[in-house]
């Protein structure tokens, strides 16, 4: 069974930069998009980006376009989320998902679609 290991996050300054890791443990992630979710306090789980399963289809969501890039390293079995020019709205728990979707299409705002988390991390953005 796949498992999904994540790192990265913490609190950064706004302006500040940081980069979250999700990895792939005893199965690889070849056939799996993978999307980013995050949860405020308070606030329901929103759909942040995703990658299909070939690297060839991205999502973002309006808020983040422009400012986070989602990338994948095959070799590596590992998806990136590069966050620049954070705002204390980006205040989050982070969680990375995966879904067997091995047509080359993933599901940015769907959160029921994947099967298998991440842990989640804390992203804080504040002076």
């Amino acid at each position: 069974q796949l498992r999904v290991v994540q790192s990265g996050g913490g609190l950064v300054q706004p302006g500040g930069s940081l980069r979250l890791s999700c990895a792939a443990s005893r199965i690889t992630f070849d056939y799996y998009a993978i999307g980013w979710f995050r949860q405020a306090p308070g606030k329901e789980r929103e759909g942040v980006s995703c990658i299909s399963s070939n690297g060839g289809t991205t999502y973002y969501a309006d808020s983040v376009k422009g400012r986070f890039t989602i990338s994948r390293d095959k070799a590596k079995d590992t998806v990136y989320l590069q966050m620049n020019s954070l705002k204390p709205e980006d205040t989050a728990v982070y969680y990375c998902a995966a879904d067997f979707a091995p047509g080359g299409s993933c599901s940015g705002n769907s959160p029921g679609r994947y099967e298998y988390w991440g842990q989640g991390t804390q992203v804080t953005v504040s002076s």
